[in-house]
């Protein structure tokens, strides 16, 4: 199954709920990216107006925390609604108990993997895991070019899950997915894509979800 969240971190922030709308028929989840200027050099988000978002969302929330403190936070948005948190794993001291607060409180499990990061370093928890997010740009900034040499990780991850028989969980990619790179990344083992501005710098949104979804599925 073939999954495609559009990132709002390259939306209109002056009306979310339009943004979101526009692609509802055509997207699976929507992407929220929390950062917090610490972990990396960009702020988003805050927890109040994530709350909100994720009220107001007409599709399920895809939240992905890029902040110093998981361990403390990551629950909070699974409280708050989100259908899938993430996390990063070179920012917690606790992962497994993270992981596990976050489906206790209803929500997918999810750990991202920065660029410099490698599959081995998640290899010990896929087993409790919903979704491994392989980060395909440095993370803090929309709009950057698609990292061709974080393949062989996203392939490595989808051996592991094939050898282990992980069926139920999803591999995400995000950064730099477009209708030029999301082939790839679905030829690599992806099968849930996260893209911002090769939507929300369309002037058709839905279109290019549609596109992608198409692209991806061959």
């Amino acid at each position: 199954m073939i999954r495609i969240c559009p990132s709002i971190l390259n939306a209109n922030h002056q009306d979310l709920p339009g943004e979101m709308a526009i692609v509802s028929t055509d997207a699976d989840l929507i992407h929220l990216d929390i950062m917090d200027n610490i972990f990396v050099p960009n702020m988003t988000f805050s927890l109040t107006q994530a709350k909100e978002i994720i009220g107001s969302s007409p599709l399920p929330v895809d939240t992905h925390l890029m902040v110093i403190n998981p361990d403390e936070v990551a629950v909070e948005y699974a409280k708050a609604g989100s259908k899938s948190v993430s996390f990063h794993l070179e920012a917690s001291s606790k992962p497994e108990i993270t992981i596990k607060c976050i489906k206790d409180s209803g929500a997918r499990a999810g750990v991202a993997l920065k660029p410099d990061s490698d599959f081995s370093e998640v290899a010990e928890f896929m087993n409790y895991l919903d979704m491994l997010l392989i980060m395909t740009v440095e993370p803090g900034f929309g709009g950057q070019s698609f990292m061709e040499s974080m393949m062989p990780k996203v392939e490595q991850a989808r051996k592991y899950i094939g050898e282990h028989a992980l069926k139920d969980i999803w591999l995400q990619v995000d950064g730099g997915i477009s209708l030029e790179t999301i082939a790839r990344a679905a030829q690599a083992g992806a099968d849930t894509f996260v893209a911002g501005s090769a939507i929300y710098k369309s002037p058709d949104p839905a279109a290019v979800c549609r596109e992608l979804r198409a692209i991806a599925s061959r």
